[in-house]
């Protein structure tokens, strides 16, 4: 093999593969000159124009036009359900040093960043545990109250 075909100098993009920018309002000669493709006054051949979403042309745009009904709840101040697993719960209480009788409260899966301040907490069946507990939670689902059940533990339901 020839050891210029190698050479990086020697690349070079395919024939037609780059276009040059069309240049325009260079002159009527150019064929996009005057008007720039713009057309003749009007918003859209002034610069810096850019069409809101739903703009009609100043009619009265179809989302203004048709009435509101029905209810919208507030979402933001909805409370939302977090499912935590027992082999979740399992993993925290491996990683913490202390041994003793395990309380798990809110506070508990607040420290551990699984819940926030205003979640309902539902406690999910997958997994196992290893240690008897009491854990206070909101719900259960059968799987996980037959599964704290088993061990020994506690679930207390709050309000």
């Amino acid at each position: 093999m020839d050891k210029n075909y190698l050479n990086i100098s020697y690349l070079r993009p395919n024939n037609g593969s780059k276009k040059k920018k069309l240049r325009l309002g260079r002159g009527q000669g150019s064929g996009k000159g005057g008007t720039c493709g713009r057309g003749h006054k009007g918003a859209k051949s002034r610069s810096g124009f850019s069409k809101k979403k739903g703009f009609e042309g100043g009619q009265m745009p179809l989302q203004r036009r048709i009435p509101k009904f029905g209810f919208k709840r507030n979402l933001n101040n909805s409370k939302k359900i977090i499912g935590i697993n027992l082999d979740t719960i399992q993993n925290c209480i491996n990683h913490t040093t202390k041994e003793k009788d395990f309380v798990i409260n809110k506070q508990f899966f607040i420290k551990k960043n699984l819940a926030k301040k205003n979640d309902f907490i539902k406690i999910l069946g997958r997994g196992e545990l290893h240690t008897s507990l009491k854990i206070h939670a909101y719900q259960f689902s059968k799987k996980a109250l037959f599964c704290i059940k088993k061990v020994g533990g506690e679930a207390i339901f709050m309000q």
